[in-house]
């Protein structure tokens, strides 16, 4: 009977059957692609599923039992089935992204456990995620339970060989990284590393593993557990940050009944983690973007018409002219500060990110109040009235203005500056405006760029000029990953990262931001702030020797300081622009799948790169683009056998913490070697030369070759292809299924 009501569900889910599911967005609504190397849809769907959800869960959402998904998984060539230990709510954007182009809603829905509501919150709130998938949902048929023809079968499980039937109940389960960071020895530091006081006043991360878009509203011991609390306290970082949405975190109010559903709880869950950092030294730091736009409908509900502000799209903001709304912002921020009084402090983007007030995005024109306002006035007007909430309640909190800046950077004006509280901090990216030039190529750096040592002159004329308005100052930077590839914990590029903080340090700034949602793991990277705050400043050479011994060893210092600098002087030569950072394949790497031809997808913001070359090169002509990541791809992996050559003179104990240095810097040369071989096949795909027929073979068997090298890393380390607000990029059998493919794709050439 079950098997038949599954049925009938997946027989008539369509949006007219399917309750709620017109709340989702759908963009354009292309048609999505074929994997065609998939003997069918059903073989894809549990492939990519595959020991990510219960069988059960999955054989549900095929419409059948699950002896029979356990059946075809094992024709398939699939692992022993173990069920997941992790909630779907960790695992849900990696099961998204693994059947956006398979699945329609209504089957994604009842397969990450969400409602619609659910999910359009979570589209909408987790750092972008619709964006992420492209702003569209490709048009899936349903996919039904069926069995594949015979000889397609064959010919897959032939292609997939013994590369999961050979470590069948060896690999690691997903998430194991979370018993290290869980793990604690017992004996929090409690007495500072130097009798100085700090230089850096704070210098906070984000979790490595926090959910990004409502992460309080359930218990918080694995946003923040006490072993990564005790790990970064290790490695001095002195603040930790999380997301958050004001309208969930304060009570209602009379204008806004609708707001504060379950901010009890959230408090209560905030408390805890307040409390439990405070034991390890560390402070919690709120990341405010507000207030949050609102559609048409909210605004004629209650007559509130008269705070309706500028218009973007279906949404409006809540203009922070109107008495009704500057009260709530001022008295919300006033709440949390006065029911969680240790909170660290809040920092805060005005001028970007999600649609919030009238000048955010730059459209203050459709505001009828703001229009005739200076940009720069209401973007100092916000952050006045959220000082404001949080110093009526905790005066010596942190009010932390960063001057990220779209809507044609207001926030970057001196007069915005001038007009500022004198008790915030003014934080800019570091390295912003430093110019590069790499493979020939000039350009300017926007952000997130570990390969360019900052400060550069935007933040230095920012920070100048705050400091003459007698303001503190802070710096964003990145010092454990970044966008340049972020599928890995953290690249060992310490060297980079010490001539950063040794220059933050000489420049005055007051505090840190080393972190964006990537980038907290904690690393012998995030190390380097504390060991600049003596006086006199050390040099970057004497900080390293410093680490490398501590690390490793005295005895490999010497040759972890050739390989570091072998590392860097490689990461210099990655093709950097913000445009390759979002929209490459790096983050992939060897797991993102060829194509015979073109899919006329674009690359999405660090999300699906699909075969848009043009996206992923960016400024660079592909050539160029080609040739740069081979040679960062040669210098890393290079680096990564020089820092192996060292184990063996590290101390047993020391050694699982040491051979992370050589994974991570190998699987970024992997990843970089993949995209140039991705771009190069994109560039004669189409042709039949023989030359490049003969060429396009020899990318296959490299691919094979870098898929094997990563599935043997990916078995060990857990940690490689998750970044929190992407989940897992890519999972060991997405691996498989690119070997799986490039030996079909050689067959197929071969036959031609």
């Amino acid at each position: 009977m079950k098997r038949f009501l599954t049925l009938l569900f997946v027989l008539f889910c369509s949006p007219v059957f399917a309750a709620g599911v017109e709340v989702l967005p759908v963009g354009s609504a292309p048609q999505a692609l074929e994997f065609s190397w998939f003997p069918n849809r059903t073989c894809a769907v549990i492939w990519r599923t595959w020991n990510l959800v219960e069988v059960e869960t999955l054989a549900d959402v095929l419409g059948t039992e699950s002896e029979q998904v356990l059946e075809l998984a094992q024709k398939l060539g699939l692992p022993e089935y173990r069920k997941p230990t992790w909630s779907r709510a960790q695992i849900y954007i990696t099961l998204v992204r693994a059947t956006w182009h398979l699945l329609p809603y209504e089957q994604i829905l009842p397969l990450t456990g969400m409602t619609a509501e659910e999910l359009a919150f979570h589209l909408r709130e987790d750092d972008f995620l619709f964006i992420k998938l492209g702003r569209l949902k490709p048009k899936c048929e349903p996919v039904r339970f069926e069995e594949p023809d015979p000889a397609k079968l064959a010919a897959w499980r032939e292609a997939v060989g013994t590369e999961y039937s050979a470590f069948t109940g060896t690999e690691i389960p997903r998430f194991t990284f979370m018993d290290d960071l869980t793990r604690t020895s017992g004996t929090p530091e409690t007495t500072p590393r130097t009798n100085e006081p700090p230089r850096f006043e704070m210098n906070y991360v984000h979790s490595y593993c926090a959910l990004f878009g409502d992460p309080l509203s359930d218990e918080n011991a694995g946003m923040y557990p006490d072993g990564l609390l005790e790990k970064l306290q290790r490695a001095g970082v002195t603040g930790v940050w999380l997301h958050t949405v004001l309208r969930d975190l304060a009570p209602a109010t009379e204008t806004f009944p609708e707001f504060g559903k379950g901010h009890e709880k959230r408090i209560e869950n905030l408390r805890a983690l307040v409390n439990r950092a405070k034991k390890y030294g560390i402070s919690v730091f709120l990341y405010m973007n507000e207030p949050r736009a609102e559609k048409a409908e909210f605004f004629t509900k209650l007559g509130r018409e008269s705070i309706r502000g500028a218009q973007e799209g279906e949404y409006y903001a809540l203009c922070t002219a109107h008495p009704a709304v500057r009260q709530w912002l001022g008295d919300s921020l006033a709440y949390v500060f006065r029911e969680v009084p240790d909170l660290g402090g809040i920092f805060t983007i005005t001028a970007s990110e999600n649609f919030t007030n009238c000048a955010s995005h730059g459209g203050k024109a459709t505001c009828p109040v703001c229009k005739d306002r200076d940009y720069y006035e209401i973007i100092a007007d916000v952050n006045t009235l959220m000082e404001e909430g949080v110093h009526r309640s905790a005066p010596n909190a942190k009010v932390i203005v960063w001057d990220w800046g779209g809507g044609g950077n207001h926030s970057t004006t001196p007069e915005m500056i001038e007009k500022l509280p004198k008790s915030v901090y003014l934080m800019s990216v570091s390295e912003w405006a430093l110019p590069i030039t790499r493979g020939g190529v000039s350009s300017t750096v926007g952000e997130y760029a570990l390969s360019a040592v900052g400060p550069g002159p935007r933040a230095l004329a920012q920070w100048k000029k705050a400091q003459e308005c007698g303001l503190k100052t802070a710096a964003k930077i990145q010092l454990g990953t970044t966008w340049e590839i972020a599928s890995v914990p953290y690249v060992p590029v310490m060297n980079l990262c010490a001539e950063h903080c040794r220059n933050l340090a000489l420049t005055g700034v007051n505090g840190l931001m080393s972190s964006w949602s990537l980038g907290g793991y904690p690393s012998p990277n995030l190390s380097l702030p504390a060991a600049f705050s003596r006086t006199p400043i050390p040099t970057v050479e004497e900080v390293l020797t410093e680490i490398a011994s501590e690390r490793y060893s005295p005895e490999a210092a010497p040759k972890v300081l050739e390989a570091w600098a072998t590392l860097s002087a490689a990461y210099q030569e990655f093709p950097y622009h913000v445009g390759v950072n979002y929209d490459g394949p790096q983050q992939m790497g060897p797991a993102n799948p060829l194509f015979l031809k073109p899919t006329n997808y674009r690359a999405t913001m660090v999300g699906i790169p699909y075969d848009d070359l043009k996206s992923w090169c960016a400024i660079y002509p592909p050539e160029v683009w080609i040739s740069q990541m081979r040679k960062t791809s040669a210098g890393m992996l290079r680096g990564a056998e020089m820092l192996e050559a060292t184990l063996k003179d590290v101390p047993e104990e020391k050694r699982a913490a040491c051979a992370q240095d050589v994974r991570y810097a190998r699987c970024a040369g992997i990843h970089f070697a993949s995209s140039a071989n991705q771009a190069e096949w994109i560039l004669i795909r189409e042709s039949q030369a023989p030359a490049d027929v003969q060429r396009k073979l020899e990318i296959l068997d490299s691919e094979i070759a870098l898929a094997e090298l990563e599935l043997a890393l990916v078995r060990e380390d857990s940690a490689i292809g998750f970044e929190s607000t992407n989940q897992y990029w890519f999972t060991p059998q997405d691996l498989v299924e690119k070997i799986a493919q490039c030996r079909l794709m050689k067959a197929e050439i071969d036959g031609q």
